[in-house]
């Protein structure tokens, strides 16, 4: 399999697409596929590819164009549709959202969940909290598993990058909230969350220490999570204070 390595070679490939394609995103997004997706690329440089799109195509095209690499089913498009949505969240929060939905919905895969989640949904978790913990907890009991798998997708890479603590305790609480879950991918993605909490801000969970010795709802699972995470918070709770 071939590769692209470089963002000088992105750059040349994108620029050769974008001027032979007439703003066609059928075109476009074959031709992404056969010049990029087909090939071996890190998803740092698909991410910078997704940025150098969004700039070169027209916004009321964007959305069409990413529908369209969706549909060709690839890992990486994926990645691309993640960055372009994230790109759009500021001006088109609730759209971006719903795309994500239907993205990861298509996508029927635990990969699509977890590169739309960290790149939309995380991403927006992370700078603009307020908006976006009362769409996660919707998706929390989101009737396709999916999206509930998501939001421990969202926190993780939230809390990993550094969400503030008030908003920590929030998501923490909300993943509480699903501690009795039987699905296999919920209980990954709150799992992987509730990890990571534990890691950076055990001072967080001790709050809920109560709780989490009495009730009797909460899944092992949940309890596991946190036991991993507090055995490694000694290296990782004073990263982030606030």
């Amino acid at each position: 399999m071939d590769s692209v390595t470089s963002k000088k070679e992105i750059k040349s490939i994108l620029d050769s697409i974008l001027s032979s394609s007439n703003q066609n995103e059928n075109a476009i997004a074959d031709a992404i596929v056969s010049e990029l997706l087909s090939k071996k690329v890190k998803f740092p440089l698909l991410e910078f590819a997704a940025k150098e799109l969004y700039s070169g195509i027209s916004e009321r095209n964007q959305i069409s164009l990413i529908d369209k690499i969706i549909e060709r089913r690839t890992i990486g498009g994926n990645v691309i549709a993640g960055i372009i949505l994230q790109l759009r969240l500021e001006k088109h929060f609730e759209q971006s959202v719903k795309k994500a939905i239907d993205y990861m919905v298509f996508g029927d895969e635990w990969y699509v969940c977890d590169i739309i989640g960290e790149r939309v949904m995380g991403y927006s978790l992370l700078h603009d909290s307020e908006n976006t913990l009362p769409v996660l907890k919707k998706f929390l009991d989101h009737k396709n598993a999916w999206i509930s798998r998501s939001v421990g997708v969202a926190a993780h890479y939230a809390v990993k990058k550094g969400l503030r603590k008030k908003y920590v305790e929030e998501i923490f609480r909300l993943l509480l909230s699903k501690a009795d879950t039987n699905d296999f991918h919920t209980k990954k993605g709150i799992g992987w969350a509730v990890k990571t909490v534990s890691k950076f801000h055990p001072d967080i969970v001790a709050k809920f220490e109560s709780r989490l010795n009495s009730d009797k709802t909460i899944g092992t699972f949940f309890k596991t999570k946190i036991k991993i995470g507090l055995g490694r918070s000694s290296k990782y709770a004073s990263r982030y204070s606030d």
